[in-house]
């Protein structure tokens, strides 16, 4: 199997999240870094393509220059897609101006700032017939995958009710003046966007109920505050959800809870059963009946769904998780773009990894979280799918 090519865009010098995607990209041997505009910064970007080995004549100074170079290589020279991991509000331009040119995206979230620049970009991708692909990593976990087949399958019955925290404490202090470049930029609602702390993880507990569950938010009622004095963009989110068919639910996404870490955990109660998966235990599902003992189905067994097998790399007892997962998402990706060259372009639902359609709807759902935080209505109404047909997308 030939390597498919990327180049990437941000994830220099200061950068965590890059490296992770490096990482995760390289992961099982079918993706290759030729290419890279690592930094805004021209001398940063090309000190950081020289750091990871990039080769002279494709380590660029600017993601404008990485594309017109690429452009004007023959097709099997050039980069088959490009990985987006700079601060929120780089990823738009960058993501229309390589989509425009053909060339398929891999991009971090949130997508983009507003639904008007995610509806933009849903059209020019379609138009343009490039696999999009937003870096939501939790879906990639075996057992995420397998909770998502089990209520596919109706082992819960009618879903309830859901509950999901994404709790983290790494802001509970001022950490932006201490020249901390991953919390500078993340409180800038400039460079982050119209909200903080629910558009950094809250995102991410969004988009995995909806992996999980494939319920779609009807309704809203959010409380967001700053709680560290000085900021503008919220560290602390509280919700409660109701969904599409009548289930309700609890989101909570907190930047200044002491102690916390990754602390990403979901619970769906469905009228049959429940399901409960943790983040920083996620080898682990746990499933109660309503007859019969708790059962804990572990990563890597042969009782799990196909996709979960899929997902996994190790046997039973072997700590598999957050790179892995992400490769789990470049695999997908991957193999949408090489269906796409041999002339079958997938389908949203097709390819098993997170697309565009789940990026514009996180833009969707952190804009109405921070339009219900400000409003007096207890209620918001927060349908995606009735907001995008006003825009004209569907």
């Amino acid at each position: 199997m030939q390597k498919l090519k990327y180049g990437m865009v941000g994830g220099g010098q200061g950068a965590f999240i890059g490296a992770v995607h490096r990482k995760a990209a390289a992961l099982d041997g079918q993706i290759e870094l030729v290419a890279g505009a690592l930094s805004s910064n021209p001398s940063r970007a090309r000190a950081s393509g020289e750091e990871i080995g990039l080769e002279d004549g494709r380590n660029y100074e600017s993601w404008e220059a990485m594309l017109e170079s690429e452009m004007k290589l023959p097709p099997d020279k050039r980069i088959d897609f490009v990985t987006i991991v700079t601060p929120n509000h780089v990823h738009y331009p960058v993501a229309k101006a390589f989509v425009q040119a053909g060339i398929h995206v891999v991009c971090d979230k949130p997508l983009v700032h507003t639904l008007e620049q995610a509806s933009d970009l849903i059209r020019a991708a379609e138009a343009n017939n490039v696999v999009f692909a937003v870096t939501y990593n939790y879906t990639g976990y075996p057992m995420v995958r397998q909770a998502r087949d089990m209520v596919r399958a109706g082992m819960l019955g009618f879903i309830r009710k859901v509950i999901v925290e994404y709790n983290q404490g790494w802001l509970s202090t001022k950490l932006e003046d201490t020249q901390s470049k991953q919390a500078d930029w993340r409180v800038d609602p400039a460079r982050s966007g119209a909200a903080g702390a629910m558009g950094d993880i809250g995102s991410h507990a969004e988009n995995l109920v909806s992996t999980i569950t494939e319920l779609e938010v009807s309704h809203l009622c959010a409380d967001l505050t700053h709680f560290v004095e000085g900021r503008t963009l919220d560290d602390d989110a509280n919700m409660l959800l109701r969904f599409k068919g009548g289930a309700k639910g609890v989101l909570i996404a907190s930047q200044i809870q002491i102690g916390g870490e990754n602390d990403l955990r979901i619970r769906v109660l469905g009228s049959k059963a429940s399901l409960t998966w943790h983040q920083e235990n996620p080898n682990y599902l746990i499933f109660d009946g309503l007859e019969g003992p708790r059962q804990i189905l572990t990563r890597g067994s042969s009782y799990l769904s196909d996709s979960a097998k899929k997902a996994t790399r190790l046997p039973t007892g072997h700590p598999e998780a957050f790179i892995e997962a992400f490769a789990n998402v470049y695999l997908g990706a991957a193999e949408a773009i090489r269906a796409s060259k041999e002339g079958h372009v997938l389908g949203p639902l097709e390819g098993d990894y997170p697309t565009i359609y789940d990026g514009a709807r996180g833009v969707h759902f952190i804009h109405k979280t921070v339009e219900s935080s400000k409003s007096d209505v207890k209620w918001l109404e927060a349908s995606w799918a009735k907001s995008l047909r006003s825009e004209g997308v569907l």
